[in-house]
């Protein structure tokens, strides 16, 4: 289980953020620099023990009404090899050293350990607490055999960001859409759309302090 460090970030994450969000595709913010919070996420572990993996929520409230985005980070001690178009950038760890994050949709491990949550065969943990699962994730998978690797989708080729998310082709017509932009579920049950291979969901503070869950990703074929 990956360790979570007591210690100092510089840049702090929101910070480091702030500088990058708005140059996404689906960026739907004011005209100037986001105004971030954090609103919740979760991590996932990486098998090897080398790569951290997060995924953060974050509210925007920059512009005319407050956006959450989900943002999958992963946190390296070195440079991904050919990755540098996703770099958000470097802080230094207070623990750990220098860290490069990296928009996680560009990262296999992310990548692969998003498709083993939606598999059953990895388990989502607490953002901010070391050896604790996160029980407000939820995942579902339909089908049998195993699913893609995912590490085709390294390449720039293979992802595609859009006005409310990114698109990661996994295999030949199978598709990982990660939502960026999220969107309470009516009634807090979120619903993958028909047809879904599976899915992951998610919970995030609400404006007003309840609890929102929404689609957090989608896995299709066809």
């Amino acid at each position: 289980m990956a360790v979570i460090h007591d210690t100092v970030l510089k840049p702090g994450k929101l910070e480091l953020l702030t500088s990058w969000l708005s140059s996404r595709p689906w960026y739907q913010g004011g005209a100037g620099a986001p105004q971030l919070g954090k609103a919740g996420g979760f991590r996932l572990d990486d098998p090897q023990g080398e790569v951290g993996i997060e995924f953060m929520v974050v509210t925007d409230t920059s512009g005319a009404r407050p956006v959450r985005y989900l943002v999958p980070l992963t946190y390296r001690g070195a440079p991904l090899d050919g990755a540098d178009h996703a770099l958000v950038g470097t802080m230094e760890h207070g623990v750990l050293g220098r860290r490069w994050a990296y928009d996680g949709c560009h990262d296999p491990v992310l990548v692969a350990q998003l498709l083993a949550l939606i598999d059953g065969r990895a388990q989502a943990q607490d953002q901010n607490a070391s050896d604790t699962p996160d029980r407000e994730v939820t995942r579902s998978r339909t089908g049998e055999g195993p699913l893609p690797t995912g590490t085709s989708a390294a390449g720039t080729a293979a992802v595609t960001d859009d006005r409310d998310g990114t698109e990661l082709l996994i295999a030949p017509g199978t598709v990982l859409r990660v939502q960026r932009v999220l969107r309470p579920a009516p009634d807090g049950r979120p619903v993958p759309p028909e047809g879904a291979l599976g899915h992951v969901a998610g919970a995030w503070h609400a404006p007003d302090g309840s609890r929102a869950r929404g689609l957090f990703a989608v896995l299709t074929s066809g």
